[in-house]
């Protein structure tokens, strides 16, 4: 894996290179906040962010997205038909994702690329796209991605890893996908050295932390039925925000819009944290109160998850859930209770 010097006065000349060749996106500010958008017009991304307030996923999936087209028109060739939507199939690159949201894609992948189901929508933006991602020097004060199975110079998920050297900087390729951006941007100057001595800088600064050691062992109906759940749920407003910031949520819902006799079929984000999101057609809902809702949340990314992929939590510790939570529910606390109740659980069991 070879490390490129890229002088950052050359850069720009960099990004004219590959808008040739791929459909951009990266951090953006707009107002108070950064967020990935589409690089057009001449903008070029904002490298200096410290996080963007949503993750990058909607790149990879889109939080409102076309599936099919039909017509009830009787006159056309096509009526009563789906039409699959065209295949996004141009080649693109994010730009400055954190490492911490290519993890994320990558836990996500788990999900929409299985030997059984393969989403087509998923996958094809995922394969289209290159990840360049920007090591993390200045941890937010609510990250705590260094105990969540990643790190802010990880690497999972991501084709090219940039540090940030002041006037110039390193990119690692990481893969095939990653050496024909840097050929394609004209970025091929060899650098010395490494980026070991930052790895272990940005690493010390993280002083969060999150406890999971006892979940993978933890009996599932002890977790499900322990006496935490009501005050941690107490607070809870339902608002949903923890799972739109979420880089790690995936959860979905198809809706069909019409207008006359033509439509679509769209999938849009959805989230387990709204009432209605569990309701049967009968009525029934069997997530009916708070406390069901936010236990289900945890329970997912802490424990059903650990279990069914054997891969560590379903999160990476970006902390967007915590700093944006509006009555300040922690994933942290929450994670710390499980794993002290799994503890006596498996405590118990030895004795």
């Amino acid at each position: 894996m070879k490390v490129i010097k890229i002088d950052k006065a050359q850069f720009a000349d960099g990004y004219k290179a590959l808008q040739k060749v791929y459909k951009l996106f990266g951090p953006v500010k707009e107002k108070a906040f950064y967020n990935f958008k589409e690089l057009v017009d001449g903008r070029q991304a904002d490298l200096s962010f410290q996080n963007t307030r949503l993750s990058p996923k909607s790149i990879v999936f889109p939080q409102s997205e076309d599936m099919f087209t039909y017509t009830l028109d009787e006159a056309s060739k096509d009526a009563n038909q789906l039409k699959p939507v065209p295949e996004k199939n141009e080649s693109r690159a994010v730009i400055g994702i954190r490492p911490c949201d290519a993890k994320a894609i990558s836990l996500v992948r788990m999900n929409f690329d299985t030997q059984e189901y393969k989403d087509p929508y998923w996958l094809n933006l995922f394969n289209a796209t290159t990840f360049v991602g920007l090591a993390c020097d200045s941890p937010c004060q609510s990250c705590f991605c260094t105990t969540a199975g990643c790190g802010p110079y990880h690497e999972d998920g991501l084709d090219i890893l940039l540090s940030d050297q002041t006037d110039h900087f390193l990119a690692k390729e990481l893969t095939d996908k990653g050496a024909k951006l840097m050929k394609a941007a004209g970025w091929k100057t060899k650098a010395t050295a490494g980026l070991e001595d930052k790895k272990k800088t940005a690493e010390s600064k993280i002083t969060a932390k999150i406890s999971t050691d006892n979940l993978s062992g933890a009996d599932t109906l002890a977790l499900y039925n322990a006496n935490f759940w009501e005050d941690a749920s107490f607070a809870c407003i339902n608002c949903g925000t923890c799972t739109f910031v979420c880089p790690t949520c995936w959860c979905f819902d198809i809706q069909d819009e019409v207008h006359a006799k033509n439509g679509k079929r769209m999938r849009n984000w959805d989230s387990c944290m709204f009432p209605i999101f569990t309701v049967h057609t009968t009525g029934h809902n069997p997530r009916e109160t708070k406390l069901h809702r936010v236990r289900q949340r945890f329970m997912h990314k802490l424990k059903y998850f650990v279990d069914k992929y054997e891969k560590g939590i379903m999160c990476v510790g970006c902390g967007r859930c915590v700093s944006q939570c509006p009555v300040n529910i922690d994933i942290r606390k929450i994670s710390e209770l499980m794993n002290k109740q799994a503890s006596k659980n498996i405590c118990a069991v030895q004795k």
